[in-house]
């Protein structure tokens, strides 16, 4: 009897561990999140509401949140398994966005191996990763996102899509948001992710077929066809134990994401969601309404005295209040309250002044909630361009989205100054380090990766995004470093928009002295080409350590293309590298740097490599081809077509932005607007 006992017991036990995934908990269920039965850890901006639903970002502007499941979830059998399980989800979601037509980034359904993501950004990342991180196979990282913008840097296909991504922010596939009604794939209907109504999503994973299907409804029937199916095997990318969850994030602009239910599976298939018996979802702009209603009944029982007082109040406030005209209300990117900004720089105190120009000042300022640092530009207020005209191109500018490109967080109007705001750049602009008495000399592999950031962002500029981009400021002055030393272009307050293919009609020649393509006193036409010579003289400058224009140096000197050149014709172009290098540099980088710079300054713009070409001269792809069969004799760019009064002209003016007319006569950057502002200003605290 004892026997038979035992060999059950064992029996028992086989079976048990032939099962997998029983010995966890392989089955989620939540019709609401009422706090006390509810396994979820909360992150950042995420809470659970007091009707029972998960609300993953707040008021906060960037800020991120997460929601996942408190213990992780077995998804192999061992560490030592290939084969990953089947798993299925089903939840209900709503984004409420401020500005509905704007949107304000969407969130992610997520598998990581990590419930609190450290290091993720917010914006366009959604919490998940960060500029460093992208793409890397150590991520394991599973999201399929429901995103509401469309962001260029990642390869969006609208600002209403569904994707999948692995490891990555660029998804892997991708559709528009829509479901099909009544089963039948020839009925299919668009499904706007901003609306602020509840949408159900159903994402089903199965590892035999290693198929992975996404559906969406805003019913509580799930639909027999699936909007996104891709073939993927999920094993690389999942590991033995996994948190599932959600992480979203805002940007500049305010936008609520909320969770009502969620179900999730392993090795079956998730139940489906029944919105009737989920919490209501009250919007945070009916809360807004109703407080206002109320207040303004109140205000209707107050006496004579206190509307008197009120008034007085109110009039004393007007003084110095935003004026918001109509036509700005729907003018990205973020509006910021003159009040918040006053606060950041601490009432615009000179101690907190990083930089200046001919239109106003640079200010530090750190926004007290989220605790960001940020750079505020003033503007004055004798800009001749219309105020309309100025803000419509700061929206456009405000769009451009790329890692080595400053962003424009967003800007201010108050009375006749216009106010931006950018991201605070804590290591300084470039020339700081290279020209002035730096704190840390920059060691060569750190020029070398700057010069191939700035090199990506101009690609981005005049070839990825919707629009040509010509910056006509590009120098060292204006490459800024981030806290990891990443070089990003900033200060777009002469760059100019055209469609791609089109011809640029401007006419008046801007830009900084020694940086000028010498076609541009002729033509008064900038290209992107007239773009690629500047950038050959700051990929001198970063060799050699010297500004374009040295008044201090020798006559044969003096000019920093023409003194490259020659050296390199008589086979001493090493000579040229930066003393204050010590001798420490990869030398085949440093000629490919110096070969590539001289290229740039061909004074024929049809012989200059575009940005693109650059990239890949510079990532080792192409072979660069000889300095001699490109140059027709001595054919750099130099100085004299566009020096007017000889060379001394030259030198005392170089350090400023500069403006010419079609006569050629100088003026500074001060005197007129052409794009908004001058390049002298920083936007970092300098060295």
């Amino acid at each position: 009897m004892a026997k038979t006992l035992v060999l059950l017991l064992l029996l028992v036990l086989i079976l048990l561990a032939s099962k997998p995934a029983k010995s966890q908990r392989d089955e989620l269920f939540y019709d609401g999140f009422d706090g006390a039965a509810t396994n979820v850890t909360l992150n950042g901006g995420a809470v659970i509401e007091h009707k029972g639903i998960i609300r993953l970002t707040n008021d906060t502007l960037r800020v991120i949140g997460h929601a996942f499941h408190s213990t992780p979830i077995k998804f192999k059998n061992s560490s030592t398994d290939t084969k990953v399980f089947s798993f299925s989800t089903a939840f209900a979601f709503a984004i409420n966005p401020q500005y509905p037509k704007l949107g304000g980034h969407g969130f992610a359904f997520t598998i990581s191996r990590s419930k609190v993501l450290p290091g993720a950004y917010p914006s366009q990342y959604m919490g998940l990763l960060n500029p460093n991180n992208i793409g890397n196979m150590s991520n394991h990282l599973f999201a399929v996102e429901f995103d509401t913008v469309q962001d260029f840097e990642f390869v969006d296909i609208n600002d209403n899509h569904v994707g999948i991504n692995l490891n990555n922010m660029v998804s892997n596939k991708s559709v528009e948001a829509t479901f099909f009604i009544d089963g039948s794939k020839n009925n299919k209907q668009d499904l706007n992710l901003k609306s602020g109504k509840v949408i159900q999503a159903w994402v089903d994973y199965d590892s035999t077929m290693n198929q992975l299907e996404v559906r969406l409804s805003p019913t509580s029937t799930k639909p027999s066809s699936p909007i996104l199916s891709y073939q993927v095997d999920l094993s690389p990318i999942l590991q033995d134990s996994m948190y599932v969850g959600f992480s979203s994030s805002t940007g500049l602009l305010k936008s609520w994401h909320y969770i009502l239910g969620w179900s999730f599976k392993i090795n079956g298939e998730a139940k489906t969601l029944s919105l009737e018996t989920l919490p209501s979802l009250s919007s945070p702009n009916n809360t807004k309404k109703a407080l206002i209603l109320g207040l303004s009944l109140s205000a209707a029982i107050v006496t004579l005295a206190a509307i008197g007082l009120a008034l007085f109040y109110l009039i004393r406030k007007m003084k110095n209040a935003d004026v918001i005209e109509a036509w700005e209300l729907n003018v990205g990117p973020h509006r910021f309250p003159y009040k918040e900004l006053k606060q950041a720089t601490r009432g615009f105190k000179d101690k907190n002044l990083i930089g200046f120009g001919g239109f106003g000042r640079v200010y530090k300022g750190v926004i007290p909630k989220t605790n960001t640092e940020i750079a505020v530009k003033r503007i004055s207020h004798e800009s001749k361009q219309g105020w309309q005209e100025f803000v419509s191109e700061i929206a456009t500018i405000g769009r451009l989205r790329h890692r080595n490109l400053v962003q424009l967080l967003g800007w201010c109007r108050r009375r006749n100054d216009l106010l931006l705001v950018y991201d605070f750049m804590q290591n300084g602009s470039l020339d700081k380090h290279l020209f002035d008495e730096a704190r840390e000399i920059l060691r060569w592999e750190q020029r070398f990766k700057i010069i191939k950031g700035v090199a990506l962002g101009l690609v981005y500029l005049h070839e990825e995004w919707e629009q040509t981009v010509i910056h006509r400021d590009v120098k060292a002055g204006n490459v800024l470093l981030d806290a990891e030393m990443n070089g990003r272009l900033g200060d777009f307050g002469l760059a100019k928009l055209y469609e791609h293919g089109s011809n640029p009609t401007t006419t008046r020649v801007v830009g900084t002295l020694g940086y000028l393509a010498p076609e541009l006193t002729k033509t008064g036409k900038p290209t992107t080409s007239s773009d690629v010579f500047a950038f050959g003289a700051v990929l001198l400058e970063v060799v050699c350590g010297r500004r374009p224009i040295e008044p201090k140096a020798l006559p044969e000197e003096l000019v920093l293309v023409d003194w490259v050149w020659e050296r390199w014709r008589v086979g001493a172009v090493l000579g040229v590298v930066d003393n204050k290098l010590g001798g420490v540099f990869d030398e085949v980088e440093a000629l490919l740097v110096l070969k590539l710079g001289l290229l740039c300054s061909n004074e024929s713009p049809e012989k200059r490599p575009s940005m693109r070409q650059v990239v890949r001269y510079l990532d080792g792809e192409v072979e660069l081809p000889a300095v001699e069969d490109v140059f027709d004799g001595k054919k750099v760019g130099g100085v004299a077509t566009v020096v007017v009064g000889g060379v001394e002209d030259f030198v005392h003016s170089y350090p400023t932005s500069s403006i010419f007319d079609r006569a050629n006569t100088w003026s500074s950057a001060g005197d007129d607007v052409e794009g908004g502002s001058a390049s002298s200003l920083s936007l970092s605290g300098g060295r």
